[in-house]
């Protein structure tokens, strides 16, 4: 199998800048220096506040190759370097150090919608974005009635896409781009965008796009989606490749990595997950008094905790969580009774016990709902977390037992004759 991609001792480097004041100042101080910078300004010099330059390797001695035809997933936590890493292989931006072998043309899927003009209906944007793309007038032409059939917005093709609504502008924009022939796809994160319906139909495509041979690099923080699409990983983290190898074990190395410190996550400044009615500032595993080591067991009971804000006045508003494997198996769901709530900082906590999950690694999704069935928000794979079995050596008897639950329950035997 040819090689498509070969990364050798990639780097990348940048540069931040801090502007280095006084933490006090009088007012006298103030006055003076900008009495310097305007007397610097009227002299032709630009004063400017002391800086200074800190380094920050997005990248460090990155090596990998990468075969035509596969499908490969990109993943590991927020910051580790992934997009930088497609943004080098897209060549938006240049490496520092190292360099990057590519046989045939690549096709990036960066953020959907880049290159719509406002103003233009959809079928002036078919054209125009897909020109940006790289597609010649002739193939648009060829492939405009599948990327409509795709989008589902024939009968508003000739509406401005200002006048779109936001799903619809993201069908139309990932339409374009999914009906691309390049010999290498690179996709970033652009299947979190949409409804669950629309998610299916780009994760159908982006399948049949790598059964045709065409290599495809993907970025997701869904491991569902990851483990669907792609046959090879690779793990990064703070820059460096932690795992490569198939995805089933690049998924567990990453999934494995995260449990402990995804236990508890707490955003600075109330910048968590959420949106204009919604937001998430503090998610916790909690464990019972007698636990001190912070490991869960087979046995132990735990809580899940969720700290939000919202700024909503609703009559019927509902918490709901999701426990998946690190596979994407749904292990159950389970949610609040439906509550008043209007706006302020409000916790939703509910308690597994123990004798009921298996050993292994999980993953808490939490959704917001309003009216029944108005969802306002919902936050992937929250927390992770992972369950030990110490009552059996691992290797012992039959090895792990199967399944994602194990439940204690009360089994008795009787002898009904000789």
């Amino acid at each position: 199998m040819s090689v498509a991609i070969k990364v050798e001792n990639l780097s990348k480097r940048f540069l931040i800048r801090h502007q280095r004041r006084e933490r006090y100042a009088t007012l006298r101080d103030s006055l003076a220096s900008g009495a310097g910078r305007l007397i610097g300004r009227l002299n032709g010099k630009a004063a400017r506040d002391p800086e200074t330059e800190e380094e920050f390797w997005a990248l460090r001695d990155i090596d990998f190759e990468i075969h035509q035809g596969e499908r490969v997933g990109i993943i590991g936590r927020n910051g580790a370097g992934k997009s930088t890493l497609l943004k080098i292989l897209s060549r938006i931006t240049d490496p520092t150090a190292g360099r990057i072998r590519v046989s045939g043309n690549i096709a990036s899927l960066l953020e959907v919608g880049t290159g719509f003009h406002p103003e233009l209906t959809g079928r002036e944007n078919i054209f125009l974005n897909g020109a940006i793309l790289g597609m010649t007038r002739a193939e648009i032409q060829r492939k405009f009635d599948e990327i409509v059939d795709f989008a589902e917005v024939e009968k508003f093709l000739d509406t401005p896409v200002k006048r779109y609504s936001s799903g619809m502008y993201v069908r139309l924009a990932f339409a374009v781009a999914a009906h691309l022939e390049p010999d290498i796809m690179v996709i970033d994160e652009v299947l979190s965008v949409g409804d669950a319906q629309f998610q299916k139909k780009c994760l159908g495509r982006m399948e049949e796009v790598g059964r045709n041979g065409r290599t495809v690099i993907f970025v997701s923080h869904s491991m569902h989606t990851v483990l669907s699409l792609c046959n090879r990983g690779i793990l990064l983290e703070q820059g460096r490749i932690a795992a490569v190898g198939s995805i089933t074990d690049v998924v567990t190395a990453y999934s494995e990595q995260g449990a402990s410190c995804g236990m508890s996550r707490e955003w600075a400044g109330g910048d968590g997950p959420g949106n204009e009615m919604i937001r998430v500032l503090r998610a916790r595993v909690e464990l019972n008094d007698n636990v001190t080591n912070g490991c869960l067991t087979v046995n132990t009971p735990f809580t899940i905790a969720v700290e939000y804000r919202t700024n909503l006045t609703a009559d019927l508003f509902y918490v709901g969580a999701r426990l998946k494997t690190i596979y994407g198996e749904l292990v159950f769901p389970s949610g609040c009774a439906p509550m008043l709530i209007e706006p302020g900082v409000y916790r939703s906590e509910y308690t597994i016990p123990g004798d009921l999950l298996n050993d292994g690694v999980y993953t808490i999704d939490v959704g917001f709902v309003r009216d029944g069935a108005n969802l306002l928000y919902r936050a992937e794979e929250l927390l992770t977390f992972e369950v030990h079995d110490v009552e059996r050596p691992p290797g012992a008897w039959m090895g792990k037992i199967p399944g994602t639950i194990r439940p204690r329950l009360d089994w008795k035997t009787e002898r009904l004759s000789a």
